[in-house]
């Protein structure tokens, strides 16, 4: 035997259901395969699925025919020897419900079939063995979905009639398609009720919104103890942001319990909910020494509340599945520094602005739009900075741009220092340069915005 192809993924009329071409070395001795590698494969899209369990089916005749279950957990199917039909049914709740996809599998095959899409296959060759690597323990009590294999409205043809098939009486008297109760699809839920979570909201509709009365993240226990199983998705858009209140007694322990212990507590229930953590952390976990940060550049806050989010970016870094979002100078619907500067600029008012301080703004609309981006394409995990794009701008020039867009002279914002804008009263100190490098989130597909101060200004009204 010779080398088969190369390492390869491909999608199928399924979502979420994948096709792999596996590279198989032979020669006179027999054949070697990697039937699952991590980095190899999750780096062409596999999903990064965690598997916990390998089982192999060992099925003595051709003609053996086991089917099509949809259990609670996703796996990676393959043959150690011989071939089969493999069959897939989309039996999740949704307009794909009743989907049938079928291929020949054989050694140099792989199929990834998520949760809640029914799989059964039937052997093509005697002695086949059937392998299938899962990411939750087999358990009795497991809520399965099934369909009968002879369900005419499939239209499944199998290569041995059913009627001189092997195949378990159980499985004879499934129930037909119309009678099935689709998989219920694990949704997406956001922490949290500011800004970015309003977004969020918009950008998933569908999704559900946990917010602090139902589950305070100031209560490790609490947080630890949520369950949070039904979820595929849990997007903490939750944080302590009173930057200069971090630097009291009473703000640090705040500040430290939301944005880092109640980050490991929940990291700790996504990963046993075998789900995606999306996470977001901020341009104050660096020094602003440099002109410009990248997602790996060495974390050095100033701020107790930097300090905070820090720990939290690496506790949630711990997430097996994980996208921590840096932003800097987030801008949404309600109160926000475009939105001051307008009605500053509407009454008349000729403002001191901080120009010392230099970045990019980030609208909420841009964050979930690229949130939603890197979940729809299974982006690689880890971390991606994403702002606005355009030329990085200090606090004052972002102030005169919407005051010109608003018709007044920008003149009339005063650009001050820092330490002149604070003056005697307490204040956390602020990194002078927050320029956030966007080239891994552009490499990922998705190119930032480069929102018009125009529209800002419209925005601040």
């Amino acid at each position: 035997m010779t080398d088969a192809g190369n390492l390869a993924i491909r999608e199928t009329p399924i979502p979420g259901l994948l096709f792999l071409d596996l590279p198989v070395h032979g020669d006179r001795r027999g054949w070697f395969k990697e039937n699952w590698q991590r980095d190899k494969m999750t780096g062409l899209g596999l999903p990064d699925f965690g598997p916990v369990q390998q089982n192999v089916s060992f099925n003595a005749a051709a003609g053996t025919t086991r089917g099509i279950h949809a259990e609670p957990w996703d796996k990676l199917i393959s043959v150690v020897t011989g071939r089969v039909l493999g069959v897939w049914v989309d039996l999740r709740a949704g307009e794909g419900f009743g989907r049938v996809v079928t291929r020949e599998v054989d050694p140099a095959a792989a199929v990834f079939v998520p949760r809640g899409v029914g799989n059964g296959f039937q052997t093509l060759e005697p002695d086949t063995a059937y392998s299938y690597l899962v990411n939750e323990h087999w358990r009795p009590d497991a809520a399965y979905t099934m369909v009968n294999l002879a369900d005419p409205e499939l239209g499944i043809e199998w290569p041995i009639p059913l009627d001189r098939a092997v195949l378990s009486d159980a499985d004879r008297t499934h129930p037909m398609l119309e009678q099935v109760v689709p998989a219920a699809a694990r949704s997406i839920a956001i922490l949290g009720g500011g800004q970015v979570a309003s977004a969020l909201l918009d950008e998933f509709p569908d999704a559900r919104q946990i917010t602090r009365s139902e589950l305070d993240l100031s209560d490790l226990a609490a947080v630890e103890a949520y369950d949070l199983s039904r979820y595929d998705v849990v997007i903490n858009a939750a944080a302590y942001t009173a930057v200069d209140e971090a630097e009291t007694a009473q703000g640090r322990r705040e500040a430290w319990a939301v944005n880092a212990s109640a980050v490991a507590a929940l990291t700790r229930a996504v990963n046993r909910a075998r789900a995606t953590l999306v996470h977001f952390s901020t341009d104050y976990v660096f020094d602003g020494a440099d002109e410009s940060w990248g997602e790996d550049s060495p974390l050095a806050p100033l701020s107790v509340y930097g300090q905070s989010k820090a720990a939290g970016d690496l506790a949630a870094g711990c997430a097996q599945r994980h996208y921590l979002i840096r932003t800097s100078w987030v801008i949404g619907a309600g109160h926000n520094f475009v939105a001051t500067m307008r009605r500053l600029a509407d009454q008349g008012v000729s403002p001191k602005v901080v120009d010392d301080q230099r970045g990019r703004l980030s609208h909420t609309a841009t964050i979930a739009a690229a949130v939603a981006h890197l979940l729809r394409t299974r982006a690689p995990h880890g971390t991606y900075n994403v702002t606005d794009a355009g030329p990085s701008r200090t606090w004052a020039g972002i102030a005169q741009d919407v005051f010109t867009a608003a018709g007044r002279e920008p003149g009339a914002v005063a650009p001050v220092s820092s330490a002149e804008f604070f003056g005697d009263r307490s204040h956390a100190p602020r990194p002078a340069n927050s320029t956030l490098r966007l080239d891994k989130i552009e490499a990922a597909g998705y190119r930032p915005p480069e929102v018009a101060m125009q529209g800002q200004a419209e925005e601040g009204r």
